[in-house]
C-alpha cells in the first residue's frame, strides 16, 4: 500500500515577518510591542489547535524570540507530552530585542550572515535552547541552510538529523512578485526530502562520505507546475499560499485539496512513498487580515486544510509524522542513488500540460511534454559546486544552485526572433522542411526496470508538405549514471521515398539568473577518430563538424561541470557551436539519418570537471 506522509511545522515566531507594521497600526517600529506579542502567541495556539483537533501531530520550531517566553516555552512542553508533538528549533524568527542588542542589524535571515556571525548566532540559539529545554534538539531549519551552516550543526550539536533547508524555486520569480525586494535567491534544489552533500545542500549526497548528516526537506510543498512558470508563494499546501494566490471563490479553495491529492499520486512514481509537509508561522493569521482575506478566512482555510489531513489520516491514506520521526524513516526507506521523481500535471489552470522532474545526487532535470519531451531545466549536481553563501562570500544573497538548462531565464524554445534560448530538444527534417519537437504537444507516461527511470512519449505527427512522419520519443534516466538517454524513433513514414533526418541538439549557458555570465572561459570540443577540434569560446558564432563523431562536449569552470553527448545512429555528425554577444550560448549536437522503424539514440553525460 503506498504511503502517504505529512509534516506539519509550527513556530511561535514572536515578531512574525510582517505583522509589526500590521499591528502597530502606523506607529513607529517596536518589535517589543505587547499587543504583537500576544497576538503572535494566541495564532500559534489557534494553529497548535487545528493539528491537534484533527488528531495530526506537530514539529513546534521554536525561535530564539520564543525561547525568552515563559508561555511559549511551558506550551511546547504540555503539547510533546500531551500530542507526542516535537520540540524542535528554528533559526527563523530572530529578530527580537535581544537579538538585535546583541549583533546591531535587523538582518534575519541566517545563510546571509558572515560565518563567524553564523556560528556565534547558532550557538547563542542552541545554547538557549538547551537552557530552557535540558536537551539540545533533534530537528532545526530556515528558509534556506548553506552546506557550511549545516556541516557545522552537525558537528557541534550532532543530535540534529533533520533541517528545513531550502524553498523551491525561490528565486528571481519570487524576487519580481515581491516588488523587486524580497533578497533570497535559492533556485535548483529539490522539491522532496533530500540528503544534502557536505558540499552543497541543493545537490543530494552520492555517499557516505558526502553525506552531511542530516535529512534536509523543503520549505512547504509547492506545485511543480505553476511554482516553477510563476510566483511559488502563491502554490503551495499552506493554505493561505492559496489565499495569496486568489485561487479560491466563495470560501472554498478546491485547488488546496487537489494539490494535496497529486503530491499522494507521486507514491507510483517512488516506491509506494509520497510526501507532503505545511510549515507556517503566526504572521499568516494576523486579525487585520493578510492579502485580500478577512481573518475570518485565513482562519477557516487552515482549519479546513488540517481537517483534509485529519480526514486522510483516519482513512489510513496518511500517516502523520514529527521532523524527526520522518528523519529515520527516511533513512531507512531510501537508498544514496535512489532518485526522487514526479509527474505533474496543470491542475490550475485548465490546460493540459505535464512535466516530469528527475533529481538523484548527480543533476535535476524537468522534461516538459508541452515542447515535446524537451528538457528545460538541468542543474549539473555531479560537480557538487561549493557555493558559500553570506556576507564575506562572493554570493551574498544568491544561494541558487547553477543551471545548464533554464526555460523562465535563457527563454528556452519560444523567443525573440533572433538568438536561442536554453533547451535539449531536436529537429525532424524532410525534402528542406524542419520541424522542432518542442512545437509538438504530447503526453508521458513512467515506467521502471531495474535502476532504469522510462519516460514513455505518445507518439507524435509531424506534418510536412508531402509527408507525414510518426515518431515516439523514450527518455531514460538510469539511477548513478549522470546520463540521459534519449531514443527516437520512427513509427510511420507516409511517403517512403522521403527522406528524413534529425538534429539531436543541446542549447546552454551557465547562471543563476536573466543575466548571463561570462562565457570566455568555456571550452568547446567534437572528438572523431582519436582526433579533436576545440574551439574557446570568444563569441565569434564559429561551427565544427566532425562524421562519426565519438563525442561532443563543453567544459564549463565556473561551475566545475563538463556537459557531453553521445550518439548511436546512422550517418551520424556531431557538431559544437559557439554563441555570440546577442546570444551568449553554447550548442551541442548530432544528425542522423532516420529511416522508417528506425531508432536514433543519444546520451547527454555530466561529469565533474577538475
Amino acid at each position: 500500500m503506498d504511503q502517504f506522509i505529512v509534516n506539519i511545522i509550527h513556530r511561535p515566531e514572536m515578531v512574525p515577518e510582517y505583522a509589526e507594521k500590521v499591528t502597530g497600526h502606523g506607529q513607529s517600529e517596536d518589535i517589543g510591542r505587547k499587543a504583537l506579542l500576544t497576538e503572535s502567541l494566541d495564532i500559534f495556539k489557534t494553529q497548535q489547535e487545528c493539528a491537534h483537533k484533527n488528531g495530526l501531530k506537530t514539529t513546534i520550531q521554536m525561535t530564539y524570540a520564543s525561547l525568552f517566553n515563559e508561555e511559549a516555552v511551558a506550551l511546547a512542553k504540555q503539547h510533546h507530552e500531551r500530542y507526542g508533538d516535537e520540540i524542535a528549533l528554528s533559526l527563523l524568527g530572530l529578530p527580537c530585542e535581544q537579538f538585535r542588542e546583541k549583533y546591531k542589524t535587523k538582518d534575519f535571515c541566517i545563510w546571509m550572515f558572515s560565518m563567524e556571525d553564523k556560528k556565534a548566532i547558532v550557538n547563542d540559539v542552541f545554547g538557549k535552547f538547551y537552557e530552557r529545554f535540558g536537551f539540545y534538539p533533534q530537528s532545526t531549519g530556515s528558509y534556506y541552510m548553506d552546506a557550511e551552516l549545516i556541516n557545522y550543526i552537525k558537528e557541534k550539536y550532532p543530535s540534529v538529523k533533520c533541517a528545513v533547508a531550502t524553498c523551491w524555486e525561490e528565486g528571481p520569480k519570487a524576487y519580481h512578485t515581491c516588488n523587486n525586494s524580497w533578497y533570497t535567491f535559492m533556485d535548483g534544489g529539490p522539491w522532496a526530502p533530500w540528503i544534502p552533500s557536505k558540499q552543497n545542500t541543493h545537490a543530494p549526497a552520492a555517499n557516505e562520505a558526502e553525506d552531511s548528516g542530516i535529512v534536509a526537506i523543503p520549505h512547504l510543498s509547492r506545485d511543480l507546475i505553476a511554482c516553477y512558470d510563476g510566483n511559488g508563494s502563491n502554490f503551495g499546501t499552506h493554505p493561505q499560499n492559496v489565499l495569496r494566490g486568489m485561487i479560491y471563490e466563495d470560501g472554498e479553495y478546491p485547488y488546496l485539496y487537489n494539490l494535496i491529492d497529486q503530491f499522494r499520486y507521486q507514491a507510483k512514481f517512488n516506491n509506494g512513498y509520497a510526501y507532503n509537509m505545511m510549515f507556517v508561522g503566526p504572521g499568516w493569521m494576523n486579525k487585520m487580515g493578510r492579502w485580500e482575506a478577512p481573518y475570518e478566512l485565513l482562519k477557516k482555510s487552515y482549519e479546513d486544510g488540517c481537517a483534509y489531513y485529519g480526514q486522510l489520516k483516519k482513512e489510513g491514506k496518511l500517516t502523520d509524522m514529527t521532523m524527526a520521526e520522518f528523519a529515520d524513516f527516511y533513512r531507512g526507506k531510501k537508498s544514496y542513488a535512489e532518485p526522487e521523481c514526479a509527474l505533474w500535471r496543470d491542475i490550475l489552470y485548465g490546460s493540459e500540460k505535464q512535466v516530469f522532474w528527475y533529481c538523484d545526487p548527480y543533476m535535476r532535470a524537468c522534461v516538459n511534454m508541452d515542447q515535446g519531451g524537451a528538457i528545460v531545466d538541468l542543474r549539473p549536481y555531479v560537480a557538487k559546486l561549493p557555493w558559500p553563501v553570506g556576507i564575506g562570500t562572493p554570493h551574498i544573497q544568491d544561494a541558487s544552485y547553477p543551471f545548464l538548462i533554464q526555460e523562465k531565464y535563457r527563454a528556452g524554445y519560444f523567443t525573440h526572433y533572433a538568438g536561442e534560448g536554453t533547451v535539449r530538444s531536436a529537429k525532424v527534417c524532410c525534402n528542406g522542411e524542419e520541424v522542432d519537437l518542442c512545437l509538438c504537444r504530447t503526453k508521458a507516461h513512467v515506467s521502471k526496470e531495474g535502476k532504469d527511470h522510462i519516460l514513455t512519449l505518445d507518439p507524435v505527427d509531424i506534418e510536412f508538405s508531402d509527408t507525414t512522419v510518426k515518431l515516439q520519443t523514450i527518455i531514460t534516466f538510469t539511477e548513478g549514471e549522470s546520463a540521459v538517454k534519449t531514443e527516437r524513433k520512427i513509427l510511420n513514414v507516409t511517403n517512403p521515398k522521403a527522406e528524413v533526418t534529425i538534429q539531436e541538439y543541446m542549447t546552454a549557458c551557465y547562471g543563476t539568473t536573466e543575466y548571463s555570465e561570462d562565457m570566455s572561459s568555456l571550452t568547446l570540443w567534437v572528438e572523431a577518430d582519436g582526433n579533436k577540434e576545440e574551439l574557446s569560446y570568444e563569441y565569434k558564432c564559429r561551427e565544427a563538424l566532425k562524421e562519426n563523431a565519438a563525442r561532443v562536449s563543453c567544459k564549463l569552470p565556473p561551475i566545475k561541470t563538463l556537459v557531453s553527448m553521445e550518439c548511436e545512429g546512422n550517418g551520424k555528425s556531431g557538431f559544437i557551436r559557439e554563441g555570440y554577444a546577442f546570444s551568449p550560448m553554447f550548442t551541442l549536437g548530432y544528425t542522423g539519418k532516420l529511416c522508417e522503424k528506425e531508432v536514433f539514440t543519444t546520451w547527454l553525460r555530466l561529469e565533474k570537471a577538475d
